[in-house]
């Protein structure tokens, strides 16, 4: 089986959340399985330079209005992935984040740059750019990603198999209508069936109704697209493919998050082994000028400051939390008024409250480490990793009761607690009410020793790995790939 994934991010080379991790491990969980797996990527400065032993495959020249494109395939370093890059630099040289430029603004021609990228890959799967290797599927992930699909349906010759992940439906990458000549697709393809949404078209729309296949990061998820509430206006478009879209949780990677071999950390530690938990508390308790003090539950939060991470609950309750005994650290980036509002939280409330802008890879996992407790507290979580991280770590999530949070976390009731299958806190309304009796409920919990060791240990027993989630997709590729049996004939 030959597959081709296709995105944006990789970690450890670029990343600005969740789908770089994902797509850091799962290529390496399905060559474990047996799968022959290389990816496709955007020639992004670190990606290129994270590419060893890198080979002209072919010399594209100009297109969608950069004049020198070319494919290179290489071995990312990192990980022994095979990946092909897209060298364009007029699109992608350009220090900073990937999407956005120094204003903080998306970069105008972000529909050309990602539309390069799906381009590109419809040619490596349909073997027009590389005839030594052509896969039999092509899996492309989230909107930077989902122009492949439509490209591979307007080749009638194509026959790959396409899947499509969607990790966030939030972000659609949407452009306007004006710009639809630069795709260089048919006028056909700007219909409400394709790609069209309200006057513009969406990126994300092309791979939800060109791929063969939709799948989101975890099985709640999938549900809650349909609807609705959660279904950012392509809740119809979700429901007409019926069947076609299902939820694979993400895992986690155990090279990269393990905390008896994390080299972040201060001090290693086990289920088996805690002591080395408490040494990692204070020791960031230290490091962000907290009160020293084991006895006082440490909240943490790790996240993009965004509303969809519902942190203006978090501010709204800090002060029952204080009140409760708790402290709080936070860790991120993103909205400007987020970052104010935690930075005079931490000024009015010295030795208690924390904040750290910006993102430190080997600084969250000393966040996560060193704290008692992980928010989580989503209006929307496709899936979320940071609670997964968190449970490997032994810090109980306390999460809101929605999307994969659902399906990765169990609350602490009286019933989970007596026949242990307990792992962290939630809680249902986006309310400050409510995350604040969660908080209550976690505080109480840590005073009793025995319960906080139990849900500890729980949580650090949990196995989401990545292999049970190659293992999924690896059998919707085979249904795809297998051609249906035709009806037996009936006897004569």
């Amino acid at each position: 089986m030959k597959v081709l994934q296709v995105g944006a991010e990789v970690f450890p080379l670029v990343k600005t959340g969740g789908l770089a991790d994902v797509l850091g491990a799962l290529p390496q969980a399905l060559v474990a399985a047996g799968a022959d797996v290389r990816l496709l990527l955007p020639g992004f400065p670190a990606i290129l330079t994270g590419l060893q032993k890198p080979v002209v495959v072919c010399e594209i020249g100009a297109a969608f209005g950069a004049a020198r494109v070319r494919l290179v395939r290489g071995t990312i370093v990192a990980s022994g992935i095979t990946a092909y890059v897209v060298d364009a630099p007029y699109y992608y040289q350009r220090t900073g984040n990937p999407y956005l430029g120094a204003d903080g603004l998306e970069w105008p021609d972000n529909a050309q740059r990602f539309a390069l990228l799906g381009w590109v890959a419809a040619h490596v799967a349909a073997g027009g750019l590389d005839p030594a290797w052509t896969p039999d599927v092509l899996h492309a992930h989230d909107w930077h990603a989902g122009m492949a699909c439509a490209y591979l349906a307007s080749n009638q010759a194509a026959t790959v198999a396409t899947v499509y992940t969607v990790h966030n439906l939030a972000y659609q990458g949407l452009f306007d209508a004006k710009d639809f000549h630069l795709l260089g697709l048919p006028a056909r393809f700007m219909d409400p069936t394709r790609l069209e949404y309200h006057g513009k078209f969406s990126f994300m729309k092309a791979g939800l109704t060109h791929a063969q296949r939709v799948t989101t990061v975890s099985p709640s998820y999938a549900a809650e697209i349909a609807t609705n509430e959660f279904g950012c206006g392509l809740d119809g478009v979700v429901r007409s493919r019926g069947a076609d879209v299902s939820g694979i949780l993400n895992g986690v990677d155990d090279a990269v998050w393990n905390p008896a071999a994390d080299k972040d950390i201060t001090t290693p530690y086990s289920a088996t082994a805690l002591a080395g938990k408490a040494t990692c508390k204070a020791a960031l308790q230290k490091e962000l000028g907290l009160q020293v003090d084991a006895k006082r539950p440490l909240f943490t939060l790790v996240s993009r400051l965004t509303q969809q991470k519902g942190l203006d609950l978090v501010l709204a309750a800090i002060p029952e939390m204080l009140a409760a005994g708790a402290q709080l650290a936070v860790q991120g980036s993103g909205d400007a008024l987020l970052e104010k509002a935690f930075t005079e939280a931490a000024a009015a409330h010295p030795g208690q409250v924390a904040v750290r802008l910006g993102y430190d890879e080997p600084f969250a996992h000393q966040m996560i480490a060193g704290a008692d407790a992980m928010l989580v507290p989503s209006r929307f979580e496709p899936c979320g990793l940071t609670q997964l991280y968190a449970l490997r770590y032994g810090t109980v999530p306390v999460v809101r009761r929605v999307g994969g949070l659902i399906d990765t976390v169990v609350d602490a009731s009286e019933t989970s607690l007596q026949d242990n299958t307990s792992t962290g806190f939630m809680f249902g309304p986006a309310s400050k009410e409510a995350l604040a009796l969660a908080v209550h409920r976690t505080v109480q919990a840590f005073g009793q020793p025995a319960v906080w060791a139990q849900l500890q240990q729980r949580g650090m027993a949990q196995n989401f790995s990545w292999a049970a989630a190659a293992a999924q997709y690896l059998a919707l590729y085979q249904t795809l790939c297998t051609p249906a049996k035709a009806p037996a004939k009936a006897k004569k």
